[in-house]
């Protein structure tokens, strides 16, 4: 059921009603304490604007899905000892175009060109650097990675909030917004205590995240088969703001079925366990579903274009479960996973093991092995071994089964954020089908719509939320102070 907006004469009444915020007045709120949130609350600050932060989680797990990160995709001229090289905005529009599968228009490069500063403007606001993490990523030259990950990234930026004077209230969120005509007048936040609480302000930054932890909210585009997702991110990001923005009028972008999904450990937690979940083990051997058979091209592209297609794949899946399997040489080059592989001396053990037909997982895997074509094995480019002659075929590092034991990591589709949001300009003001609403913007997950029809590129979540998050909170201070 739609919302009823609040007029200008609700604001008053609700005054009256609810207890307000001591000396509640503010230029600009922020909705939402992840990166997308912080930047756009730095900035405005920055611009001289009296900010609210409204964090809907506790303080000891602040940041949303942010603490969950470690690195960001960024166009940079040249190698600086934290990346190999350099990595030019047209490669990486051509890459993200690969993965999108259109052209990629305004907002995408706009993105891209935000993205060439963000590198010294997060150092310069305290975030730490790193070399990259080896293994399967294969992001030494296009991402940056933050050292101690999402948790000190979040801290530095909040650090920064202290020294700025934002006010950051936690178990705060933001549930309605007061419109009268094309202008927002305030929030309505609910508190930690229950209360209700209307505040006025001359701006508002949406920075709520998606509705990823709304499972019911997903059942109504994916079925029951929703209630096989793992939410791999914050509990928090419900809609709730998404939701009444769109039963205000704002104009919806992206796939409602639209999902970043990956592969996780299905043994791991349903809610909340981050990205020490993800497996990366995909490229290295064989993926089967519960009948014991492959599903799709497990060599694809490099991993970075291609693991965030393998959530959705094993969502459509019988009973959202796949199972990933290597052998041992394989095994050496895995990540260290969360949970221990499930190990086992031969094909038909480790079939009785994870409980799939045992013919059917011999069929397969020896039907796998026929199909390899030799070639010159490298893990970390588009090498020459392949199959011939089955499908799926495997397009790149096709090694046969065949050097026991084995080892099996077993696969859910695991969340991490919506494609659906709200559409916003290259000044992130959010579009609306009736009159416009010239003071609402948005940043973060909430607009990733914009820019990703389809598919992901590891570290484009964070460039995403960074770049409107900086040009939300300019465009929203510039709007309160003038």
């Amino acid at each position: 059921m739609a919302h009823r907006p609040l007029r200008g004469h609700d604001l008053a009444q609700r005054n009256v009603l609810m207890r307000p915020l001591p000396a509640a007045d503010y230029d600009v709120v922020v909705a939402g304490g992840g990166n997308a949130g912080l930047c756009a609350a730095i900035i405005a600050a920055e611009a001289g604007a009296r900010v609210l932060l409204a964090e809907r989680a506790t303080e000891a797990s602040r940041s949303g899905n942010t603490r969950h990160t470690r690195n960001i995709r960024d166009s940079h001229p040249a190698a600086d000892g934290f990346v190999s090289g350099p990595y030019p905005e047209a490669e990486f529009l051509a890459d993200l175009e690969s993965v999108t599968g259109v052209k990629n228009g305004e907002l995408a490069r706009l993105v891209i060109a935000e993205s060439v500063s963000l590198a010294s403007w997060m150092h310069g606001h305290g975030v730490a650097w790193q070399p990259p993490l080896r293994g399967t990523l294969g992001l030494s030259r296009t991402n940056h990675f933050f050292l101690g990950g999402g948790k000190a990234l979040a801290n530095a930026y909040y650090r920064e909030l202290r020294r700025l004077g934002v006010e950051v209230r936690y178990e705060t969120s933001v549930i309605d917004v007061v419109l009268d005509g094309g202008t927002c007048l305030g929030v309505v936040l609910a508190l930690r205590d229950g209360a209700r609480v209307t505040v006025p302000c001359r701006a508002l930054v949406v920075a709520a995240g998606g509705f990823e932890a709304n499972l019911d909210w997903l059942a109504e585009y994916w079925g029951p088969r929703a209630k096989g997702f793992v939410v791999r991110g914050t509990p928090h990001n419900d809609g709730t703001l998404l939701r009444v923005l769109l039963d205000r009028g704002a104009r919806a972008v992206g796939d409602p079925k639209g999902v970043h999904a990956i592969a996780v450990d299905a043994r791991g937690p349903s809610v909340d366990g981050g990205i020490v979940t993800r497996l990366d083990t995909i490229p290295l051997g064989i993926v089967v579903d519960r009948n014991g058979r492959r599903f799709y091209d497990e060599g694809e592209d490099l991993w970075p274009k291609r693991y965030a297609i393998w959530g959705r794949l094993i969502a459509e899946r019988p009973g959202q479960l796949a199972y990933s399997i290597v052998d041992g040489p394989a095994l050496e080059r895995v990540i260290a996973p969360l949970y221990p592989p499930i190990e086992a001396r031969s094909i038909d053990e480790l079939a009785e093991r994870i409980g799939v037909d045992r013919a059917a997982l011999r069929k397969t895997i020896d039907a796998f092995g026929r199909a390899v074509v030799p070639g010159h094995y490298d893990p970390d480019r588009l090498d020459s071994c392949r199959t011939e002659g089955i499908s799926p075929p495997k397009s790149h590092w096709a090694r046969r089964l065949e050097a026991p034991p084995y080892f099996c990591f077993p696969l859910r589709p695991g969340i991490t954020f919506t494609y659906m949001g709200v559409m916003v300009d290259r000044d992130a003001r959010v579009q609306w089908h009736g009159e416009p609403v010239s003071n609402i913007y948005a940043a973060g997950e909430v607009v990733s719509g914009n820019i990703l029809p389809t598919g992901y590129l590891a570290g484009l979540g964070l460039t995403i939320g960074s770049a409107f998050g900086r040009i939300a909170g300019r465009q929203a201070a510039r709007h309160a102070r003038t």
